[in-house]
């Protein structure tokens, strides 16, 4: 809708502007201000004054300028050129842009992209909302996308475009008199409607050994990241972006370093998608909001983040959204509440903290879609606690909305253990799922590996207190045990093309043939081999077998393990 002028500047106090009140502006409503036209969102209305929170840099913005009216919420456009680009915090295109844009500026595409479109409905049919109108695609697309029916809109189909190549903002059909383009938009405070959430059945493949053998995650969960600084919560997260099997990803920079997000950018661009043979960025959506970015766009990212993923889970699509990291946006939240002369709760935070991370976890979900088919958004949020304390308020809320938790262990990182997932203080409520039809067989690896970790960890007190010679030759194996799992099962190497990335089958088979080893060694000295003579074994080809074979490599590793248990004899 066209903008109208109904209102002028007051007073500019940063981010936070007053201008005069007319009747009809409402809250969330967004304002241009100034000849520029800075993007504003009215927080609060009191009398004659609505004050509003500019999403950008207010510099040059002064008494008397002109408001705008745009008579609609804070919206994104949404469409098939997403996938491969990189956006604000508003959804505006920061693709090939090499120098600082002007305040509301975005950058331009270097052309109109057009995309080819296959009616699958024709003229006079009746179809309802959500249904499928037609198949989009590009030359830059891997995924199958689609033209829905928009939601709301039921009846007849009175006009449907032929096959060909079409822009964005073309009509290619028109149903119950709403036209439809390949583009919509979209409020993003708004989660989009579906027809049923459904229960989590199926797990996300990471292709990280620790979590998708001990803390896995059901497509349409959620996940915490926390931990503190140099624990490796980025390269974490950009490790299940590169490598976890959802259809696409939406990665959100959200108050990190502008190095790191052009780490991530640069990445994504030159990896190979294992899946369709292309570039991985072809199904990858990246909002960089960085810290020297305008504080309120930071605020605001996540739920595009969120609305972007929605966007193409109603095409029957599994999607992940990746933030990273949603204490950057609490101190958004924090700062912006200060500003408006809030209640501060604890330690500085809004009052409304808890349900605001409670409202973005909520829209992960499995879902039915209006068009009957199943998709999914799961979310996974790095948590960056000041000081690694993790009772900050936070932390602590974030807790309590998830289903898996993935918590850094600085002492893990320190000691170079890749990914330094702490395996006593994480959990996953998802485990049953990640099982698959072989519930009851991962169920059993899982808790020996478990049981063997928590042994090893119930001793370590004692070794460092007495010495491991002084320790019974049963615990000394539990001890042994323990040191084994985690360096050839648990520890991963990011860098290695080989070790990178793990298939399910090839997790599986270094667990069990760690756990046959460790089992091996127990029988051994219980009947009566000297422990020394256990703990002198070159257990190498097992330590080395998770980098020297492929990512589905389990025929290495069942040689790996023949190899050690041959050197595992009876005692004489």
């Amino acid at each position: 809708m066209d903008a109208v002028t109904p209102s002028r500047v007051r007073r500019v106090t940063g981010p936070l502007v007053e201008v005069d009140y007319t009747d009809g502006m409402a809250m969330g409503e967004l304002v241009l201000l100034g000849e520029a036209g800075l993007t504003a969102e009215v927080v609060a209305i009191r009398g004659k004054v609505a004050t509003l929170q500019a999403y950008e840099y207010t510099g040059g913005l002064a008494p008397g300028h002109p408001a705008r009216r745009l008579r609609k919420p804070l919206s994104v456009r949404l469409g098939p050129g997403l996938l491969g680009g990189v956006f604000d915090g508003l959804l505006r295109s920061l693709t090939g842009v090499g120098e600082l844009l002007s305040p509301g500026e975005s950058a331009s595409a270097p052309e109109e992209r057009t995309w080819t479109f296959h009616p699958r409905a024709e003229a006079g049919q009746h179809v309802t909302e959500g249904g499928v109108l037609g198949d989009v695609g590009g030359a830059a697309t891997s995924v199958p996308l689609r033209l829905l029916v928009p939601p709301g809109r039921t009846g007849p189909v009175e006009r449907i475009a032929p096959d060909g190549r079409y822009g964005e903002d073309e009509v290619l059909a028109v149903v119950e008199g709403a036209e439809v383009r390949i583009a919509s938009e979209w409020p993003v405070r708004v989660p989009r409607p579906v027809r049923e959430r459904l229960a989590a059945r199926e797990a996300l493949t990471t292709g990280q050994r620790v979590i998708d053998l001990l803390f896995p995650v059901a497509r349409g969960s959620t996940v915490a990241v926390p931990g503190g600084f140099g624990t490796g919560k980025t390269m974490l997260l950009q490790q299940i972006a590169k490598w976890c099997d959802a259809d696409v990803i939406v990665y959100v920079g959200c108050g990190e370093r502008g190095n790191e997000m052009a780490e991530v950018i640069d990445e994504l661009s030159l990896l190979e998608d294992p899946r369709t043979g292309g570039r991985l960025s072809e199904r990858t959506v990246i909002v960089a909001n960085t810290s020297n970015m305008p504080m309120m766009a930071r605020e605001a990212s996540v739920h595009t983040g969120a609305t972007v993923a929605e966007y193409f889970r109603d095409m029957g699509l599994d999607t992940v959204v990746i933030a990273d990291s949603t204490s950057r946006w609490a101190e958004a939240l924090r700062e912006f509440a200060a500003r408006m002369g809030r209640l501060p709760a604890e330690e500085g935070y809004p009052a409304d903290l808890a349900s605001e991370l409670a409202a973005f976890y909520e829209r992960a979900a499995a879902v039915r879609t209006l068009g009957g088919t199943t998709g999914s958004v799961t979310v996974v949020g790095a948590v960056s606690p000041p000081g690694g304390d993790l009772t900050e308020p936070v932390t602590a809320h974030t807790e309590r909305f998830v289903r898996c938790l993935w918590s850094l262990d600085r002492e893990l990182a320190y000691a170079r253990h890749y990914p330094a997932v702490s395996w006593p203080d994480s959990f996953s409520r998802d485990a049953a799922v990640s099982a698959g039809v072989e519930t009851e067989a991962a169920a059993d690896r899982r808790g020996r590996v478990a049981a063997r970790l928590a042994e090893a960890d119930r001793l370590a007190g004692l070794v460092e207190l007495l010495g491991l010679t002084a320790l019974p030759p049963r615990e000394r194996v539990s001890v042994l045990g323990g040191r084994l799992i985690r360096e050839g099962v648990l520890q991963q190497n990011a860098l290695s093309p080989r070790d990178a990335y793990c298939t399910p089958r090839k997790t599986a088979a270094l667990a069990d043939a760690l756990l046959a080893v460790v089992d091996r060694c127990a029988t051994l000295v219980d009947a009566g081999t000297d422990v020394e003579t256990v703990e002198a074994v070159d257990f190498t080809p097992v330590l080395r077998v998770r980098d020297e074979a492929g990512p589905d490599g389990t025929a290495a590793v069942t040689a790996a393990r023949d190899t050690v248990l041959g050197r595992l004899t009876e005692p004489a």
